[in-house]
């Protein structure tokens, strides 16, 4: 079959454009809004905080990681890796003797001053912050671009969506209980407006007390959670034992928490790290909420 010019030229256009997507830059807003421009889909990944870790592996990528940082304990896999520091507190030569190709890093957890000395060392650095639990699905199917495993990570995140909407539809309409969240005793910290865990109290039919604080774990007084007089006290410590410290609360006989007996806990791993298993938080979390609404006087 003999082609005309014009056909030839259709032809040769359609192979320079498929050989220059082949070899085309990916390109990637991080959640700052910054651009992580890569040759191709990662090969050699370290991960800067536990969440991100996580999400790798459900992403379907975690045979590209190479390394990561203390308490990257979930799934068992993540603690047989190389670590590079804490989260809080970067080791910069064991990060660059790794030869990463990308380095997922955490906005509001890490040193941020130390993440710009990586991008100065000439290291790609793509930054997480999912604030709403919502972008916990954007976070895997963004990981499933940077690092080539768009099945698994796309079908990952189209099943957090379906639970996602299950948990919001069965606690739609529920009664708002007023939420204290404690992260910590000394000091005192809870979770502001912006904090992904304000989201998940919403989705529960909650109302964080410190809702209105701009910071994401901010520092509040005994004094003021008094004031606010929270119908529940949610709790978390170091893992899945309940915290001793919860009971501090007990001598407080007026607010309406104890007065309920409302004090619960969940562990942290499940609801303090943006990761899929977030969903298991949640729904323990809606669980609390219902037993505080079971707990009100009858009418």
């Amino acid at each position: 079959m003999k082609f005309g010019l014009f056909s030839r030229l259709t032809v040769g256009l359609a192979l320079g454009a498929a050989a220059h997507l082949a070899h085309a830059d990916l390109v990637i807003k991080d959640d700052t809004g910054q651009e992580v421009r890569l040759k191709g889909p990662a090969k050699r990944i370290i991960t800067l905080a536990p969440h991100a870790a996580e999400s790798l592996f459900a992403a379907g990528a975690g045979d590209k990681l190479v390394g990561t940082v203390d308490y990257s304990d979930y799934p068992p896999e993540a603690k047989k890796l190389p670590r590079v520091g804490g989260y809080s507190r970067i080791d910069l030569e064991a990060v660059a003797a790794l030869k990463p190709d990308l380095v997922i890093a955490w906005e509001s957890g890490n040193n941020m001053t130390q993440v710009d000395k990586l991008k100065a060392l000439g290291l790609t650095v793509y930054v997480s912050q999912p604030n709403t639990i919502e972008n916990i699905a954007n976070q895997l199917e963004k990981i499933g671009q940077l690092a080539g495993t768009e099945v698994t990570a796309n079908a990952a995140a189209e099943r957090f969506r379906k639970r996602l909407e299950t948990i919001r539809e069965a606690n739609a309409g529920k009664p708002k209980v007023r939420v204290f969240y404690q992260i910590w005793k000394s000091p005192l910290m809870t979770v502001g407006g912006p904090q992904i865990i304000s989201d998940a109290i919403k989705i529960c039919g909650g109302e964080n007390v410190f809702g209105q604080l701009k910071q994401m774990a901010p520092n509040v007084t005994v004094e003021s959670v008094l004031e606010a007089d929270p119908e529940a006290i949610i709790a978390t410590g170091m893992g899945d034992a309940r915290p001793e410290w919860l009971h501090d609360w007990d001598k407080w006989t007026r607010m309406t928490a104890v007065k309920r007996n409302n004090l619960f806990h969940i562990n942290p791993d499940i609801m303090q790290r943006h990761t899929p298993r977030i969903l298991d938080g949640t729904e323990k979390l809606c669980a609390h909420l219902d037993v505080a609404r079971s707990h009100r006087p009858s009418k």
